[in-house]
């Protein structure tokens, strides 16, 4: 019968090449950093039955960079951030109503320029592969071959999340923005942020009325992400630090926007921010914000980490923050730390299982 099937595992970060329900051979791979997932946009690798839909660079010089699927050049082995296509793609089709979506997800198995993380999970949703190692797979199947990808099964991540303002930053970032337009729209702004954070207005009412004041073009973003690296709040680097050798795996989970605090999470050394979008033209003019991510409403933050703990399985979750948006999320972790070293809140205060007044504490009262 002579039939190759591809299965690959989660657990092991191995993928394995099968003749007949007999493995021929066996590869380390790297799948998403961020766990499991089928959500467009998630970054997470889809789990179940697939097939490869096209094979794409059989001729191919290795190491060639591709670009929407068309040859772009050659990586020339020098060290960079950027999650390059190398070498060849097997691109990948689901065949269940849960993953159907995998191929305008454009989910593939490919060559990677970080083969010193394969066997960790690393990428940004594919299946990576050392170059001599696509090479041989490709070599060996054809499209129409069955691939599986089984879910994890093992509890090993250990995730912790951090709101961001007044909590890793002492400041409030939509609050910069607004003091940047004048004192007029920095008084409008500040009162909707506090109420907002006092539970006392609906977040999901407050953001559009915030931005609509502010309107902030690019230039000022960038003028307000500088300042949270300039107000991290004492303790926290080393706090980050540490519980990054510990095996945590922080996470900034934050109403703020993402252009802003990108900046500060890779200062941190922190790989994940799940904040708000922005858009913005050519020019660099506001052009909205994404009113369907979930931390524009209340009940977001929760929402973000239930998909965390089902794309990881982790053994323990943490919050630590200092609003109610961020005590909602209470019911979704292992512990809440209130964190009162900037804001101090009383309904934040009697409800948090631990509460803090300096970063530096956190360590001594959780478990590493």
């Amino acid at each position: 019968m002579n039939e190759l099937s591809i299965e690959v595992s989660i657990d092991d970060q191995r993928l394995e090449v099968l003749q007949d329900g007999r493995t021929i051979h066996t590869f380390p791979v790297s799948t998403a950093a961020k766990g499991v997932g089928c959500q467009y946009g998630s970054y997470r690798t889809p789990t179940g039955r697939f097939r490869i839909a096209e094979k794409i660079g059989d001729d191919a010089p290795t190491h060639t960079i591709f670009k929407g699927r068309a040859e772009s050049g050659r990586w020339d082995g020098c060290p960079c951030d950027h999650d390059l296509v190398l070498t060849r793609i097997l691109w990948l089709d689901g065949l269940e109503p849960s993953n159907q979506n995998t191929k305008d997800r454009y989910i593939y198995i490919h060559g990677t320029n970080h083969e010193s993380k394969l066997g960790t999970p690393a990428s940004w949703g594919c299946i990576r592969m050392a170059a001599e190692d696509i090479i041989q797979l490709s070599q060996l199947v054809e499209p129409g071959t069955l691939v599986t990808i089984h879910p994890p099964t093992q509890r090993t991540a250990k995730l912790i999340f951090f709101d961001c303002d007044s909590t890793l930053s002492t400041i409030e970032g939509i609050d910069e923005l607004g003091r940047a337009r004048g004192p007029e729209v920095f008084a409008k702004v500040e009162a909707l942020t506090n109420a907002a954070m006092n539970g006392q207005i609906p977040i999901q009412e407050v953001f559009p009325k915030r931005m609509e004041i502010i309107r902030p073009d690019r230039v000022l973003c960038d003028a307000i992400a500088d300042l949270y690296v300039k107000t991290i709040t004492p303790g926290t680097e080393s706090v980050i630090a540490k519980l990054k050798q510990a095996g945590w795996t922080p996470v900034i989970l934050s109403g703020g926007f993402a252009p802003l605090i990108l900046p500060l999470a890779k200062h941190l050394g922190i790989d994940h921010v799940e904040a708000v979008p922005l858009s913005f033209d050519d020019e660099g003019n506001y052009t909205g914000f994404d009113a369907d991510y979930p931390t524009t409403r209340n009940g977001g933050k929760p929402e973000i980490i239930r998909e965390w703990k089902d794309a990881l399985l982790p053994e323990r979750t943490i919050m630590v923050g200092d609003g109610i948006s961020d005590l909602e999320s209470r019911s979704e972790t292992d512990l809440f730390v209130g964190y009162g070293g900037v804001v101090s809140r009383e309904a934040v205060q009697a409800k948090a299982d631990i509460w803090i007044t300096h970063m530096g504490d956190l360590l001594e009262r959780i478990e590493l």
